[in-house]
C-alpha cells in the first residue's frame, strides 16, 4: 500500500473524528469543547489539502472524503449549535459553566429551524465537488467560515457576557436571522476570495494581507467577538473587491 497516497485521506479521517465528538459535545451542552473540536476538524481539514497538493496525490476519493467530513464537522454540529441556541432563547434555560442545558426531551418546534443551516452546507458542499470554478476561489461562502461564526456564538454568550453582541444572541429573530443569512450567502453566486497563496508577494495578495493584518488586530481587542467580526468583514471585503473588478 502506498502510504504517501493515503496520508491526506488520514487527516481527512481526522476530521471527521472531531466533528463526531463535536456533534457528542453539542447536543449535551458543552459548547467549549465543540469549539475545540471542531476547530481542531477544520485544522484537519485544511492540512489535508496542504499535503495532498504537495506530495501531489490529489485524487476523487480525497475530494468526497473531505466533503463527507465536512458534511459533519462542518454541516451537522453548527445545526446542532443553532437549534441548542434557538431552543435557549424560546425555553429560556440558564447558561452554566460548560454553556447552554443539554437537550429536554421537549424540543421547541422553532428550534429546529437551525437545522437549515446543515440542509444548506450539505447542498454548498455538493456544489462544490461539481463546480470546477472554485479551484482558486470561492462561489458562496465556504462551510468552515459559517461555522466558526455559529459555534462562536455560545462561547460570546459565555466569555463576553456584558457584551451587545451577547444580548442579541438571545434574541429568538436574531438567531432565525442568522440561520437565514447564512443558508443563502453559502449558496448564493457571490465570490470570496481564497486564502491559499500561490506565491507570497504583497502585490500579489494584498487582499489576503489586508484581512489576516485586520483579523489579528481584532482578536487581540475583542477575543471571542472577534470571530463573527472576522467572518462578516472577509464577506464584505470579498463584495467590494468584486465591486472594484466590476469596475
Amino acid at each position: 500500500m502506498n502510504i504517501k497516497r493515503h496520508l491526506p485521506n488520514l487527516f481527512t479521517l481526522g476530521n471527521l473524528l472531531c466533528g463526531t465528538i463535536a456533534v457528542i459535545f453539542a447536543v449535551t451542552g458543552d459548547f467549549t469543547s465543540t469549539a475545540i473540536f471542531v476547530a481542531s476538524g477544520i485544522g484537519f481539514d485544511f492540512f489535508d489539502g496542504f499535503i495532498a497538493r504537495l506530495l501531489q496525490v490529489q485524487g476523487e476519493l480525497g475530494k468526497q472524503l473531505d466533503s463527507l467530513a465536512d458534511m459533519v464537522t462542518s454541516g451537522v454540529v453548527p445545526g446542532i449549535v443553532m437549534l441548542q441556541l434557538l431552543q435557549a432563547s424560546t425555553a429560556m434555560h440558564t447558561v452554566g459553566y460548560f454553556g447552554y442545558m443539554p437537550l429536554e426531551e421537549s424540543i421547541s418546534i422553532i428550534s429546529f429551524f437551525g437545522l437549515l443551516v446543515t440542509l444548506a452546507a450539505c447542498y454548498r458542499l455538493g456544489k462544490f465537488n461539481i463546480d470546477e470554478r472554485q479551484s482558486e476561489s470561492f462561489i458562496g461562502l465556504p462551510t468552515p467560515a459559517m461555522t466558526l461564526f455559529i459555534v462562536s456564538l455560545p462561547l460570546i454568550v459565555l466569555y463576553a457576557p456584558d457584551t451587545f453582541f451577547a444580548d442579541l444572541i438571545h434574541n429568538t429573530y436574531f438567531l432565525i436571522a442568522i440561520t437565514l443569512i447564512f443558508s443563502w450567502i453559502m449558496n448564493a453566486e457571490i465570490k470570496l476570495f481564497s486564502l491559499k497563496f500561490a506565491s507570497y508577494r504583497v502585490n500579489d495578495n494584498i487582499t489576503k494581507y489586508v484581512f489576516l493584518i485586520v483579523s489579528l488586530i481584532l482578536v487581540v481587542i475583542f477575543q471571542i467577538v472577534s470571530v463573527p467580526l472576522i467572518i462578516g468583514l472577509y464577506v464584505l471585503i470579498s463584495i467590494f473587491k468584486n465591486i472594484n473588478i466590476d469596475k
